[in-house]
């Protein structure tokens, strides 16, 4: 590796490698600290394209893996480093280099952090929707690495329905332009769409060219919906879903985490019931206080003890906040083993029944928060840290869920990667034959096999 280290050196400025010891382990993994990683060799600092290429040559040359990474917000291990690995850092490439406001598109940088994208956009009257919970600080790079969704999903769509082109460094060192910028276009295999969700497996994808929304146009009302149980809850999604609505959000977060968020914040929170659904409708005029109408009378009639139109817009802000928070919150109290299944909405109340009873049987903490709305969930198993057996007991309970997830007809991850944590549920989801396309894809585009070895799908290394 120290002949890595020199080319790195010889072929990048000074700044742009890094190799002391307080770095390389900052760098070496994500937010799943229950993944494993290693050390890597180095880490690049990529300013440029012509940073990304560089390293990529010279790893190539000397057949070292590299691992891309962003912010670090994953929590699958997807950025996870290799013994000896170059960990390719996009966080400096935060550039905003084109809006046009007529067709309605951005290109940006992989390193620019989601808020920053959708901040920028406001001022030209356009909306970027995809909002992951971690919108703040996460990069937009990493949110196609993982096909990102967040709160506004369930009726605007994930990362992929954005992304219409991109610029992708290649295992080679070559440059590909992918994909368009105008609102139709059929030409050739949608590669655009192949690589958003492939993890760094297949290349690097140094910018993204993303459709946006006008901004105008949507009159947000909250309701909100108090639950005894979080099986009641799960019933409330699902008769929502049946009725045919389609909420702009649909939310869901459990009193554990409403008291974790309260302590941490200061924060006055509802919290005397099991569950809280939080809704959303952005329909203008009288068909936007229908819905609502209909929203919270789906809501009681599936056993919601309270149902409120929230009308005080700090409270409705608090409450989405608190869902955005319920993570961090949890991870005061010891690591958090972090779910990501998705599931049909109609299953969403036997899923957490199945949820709760695994948290029994394990004898665990399970916290839960939820894009309730389309079925994604994520139960936060929390293990004091410090205790082994805990922690043991935490793994029990996490592939319990998974194979409870699919016996139900779901999937093993829903907008998290699979990374490392969910390589075994995966396994079990994809057959032979499609793990064959899987292999013969990334032999084909990476053929010695350096870019983010053994992550997203099984035997990928």
């Amino acid at each position: 590796m120290d002949t890595v280290v020199e080319a790195l050196r010889a072929a990048l400025p000074a700044a742009a490698v890094a190799t002391d010891p307080e770095t390389l382990s900052r760098c070496s993994h994500d937010d799943a600290e229950w993944a494993e990683y290693g050390t890597p060799a180095a880490v690049v600092f990529a300013g440029t394209v012509e940073h990304v290429v560089a390293a990529v040559r010279v790893a190539a040359e000397h057949g070292a893996p590299v691992v891309p990474r962003g912010a670090g917000t994953g929590l699958s291990g997807g950025a996870n480093a290799t013994n000896g690995c170059l960990v390719l850092s996009l966080e400096r490439m935060t550039a905003i280099t084109e809006v046009d406001v007529a067709e309605r598109y951005a290109v940006a940088e992989a390193g620019v952090l989601n808020d920053d994208l959708r901040r920028h956009v406001v001022a030209h009257g356009l909306w970027y929707p995809p909002d992951p919970a971690s919108q703040a600080i996460s990069t937009l790079g990493g949110n196609v690495a993982t096909n990102a969704g967040g709160i506004c999903c369930v009726k605007y769509g994930v990362t992929r329905d954005y992304v219409i082109g991109m610029t992708v460094v290649l295992a080679d060192g070559s440059i590909a332009k992918l994909g368009r910028t105008t609102a139709k276009g059929v030409t050739g295999y949608d590669l655009t769409g192949l690589f958003v969700g492939s993890e760094g497996t297949l290349g690097i994808v140094v910018d993204v060219t993303v459709k946006l929304r006008p901004l105008a146009g949507r009159e947000e009302r909250a309701i909100v919906g108090y639950f005894g149980s979080l099986t009641d809850a799960g019933r409330a999604v699902a008769a929502v879903s049946a009725a045919g609505i389609v909420p702009s959000a649909l939310e869901l977060i459990d009193r554990t985490c409403l008291h974790a968020v309260a302590q941490w914040q200061g924060w006055e929170l509802p919290e005397q019931s099991e569950a809280l659904l939080l809704a959303k409708v952005d329909e203008p005029g009288a068909r936007g206080d229908e819905l609502a109408a209909a929203v919270a009378r789906l809501l009681r009639d599936a056993g919601g003890d309270r149902v409120e139109r929230a009308s005080d817009p700090d409270e409705v802000d608090r409450l989405f906040a608190a869902r955005r928070l319920a993570y961090p919150a949890l991870e005061r109290l010891g690591p958090v083993l972090t779910e990501d299944v998705c599931v049909p909405r109609s299953a969403v109340p036997e899923m957490l029944a199945r949820i709760e009873a695994a948290a029994t049987a394990a004898d665990v903490v399970i916290a839960n928060i939820a894009h309730a709305g389309d079925g994604n969930l994520h139960p936060l198993i929390v293990a004091p840290d410090g205790d082994d057996d805990a922690k043991a007991r935490a793994k029990i309970a996490f592939d319990r869920i998974v194979d409870d997830c699919r016996a139900l007809g779901g999937t093993v991850t829903g907008e998290h990667g699979v990374g490392l944590l969910k390589l075994p549920g995966a396994a079990e989801e994809l057959s032979p034959t499609v793990l064959g396309l899987h292999r013969a894809i990334k032999n084909a585009l990476d053929p010695a096999g350096i870019l983010n070895p053994g992550k997203a799908f099984p035997n990928g290394d």
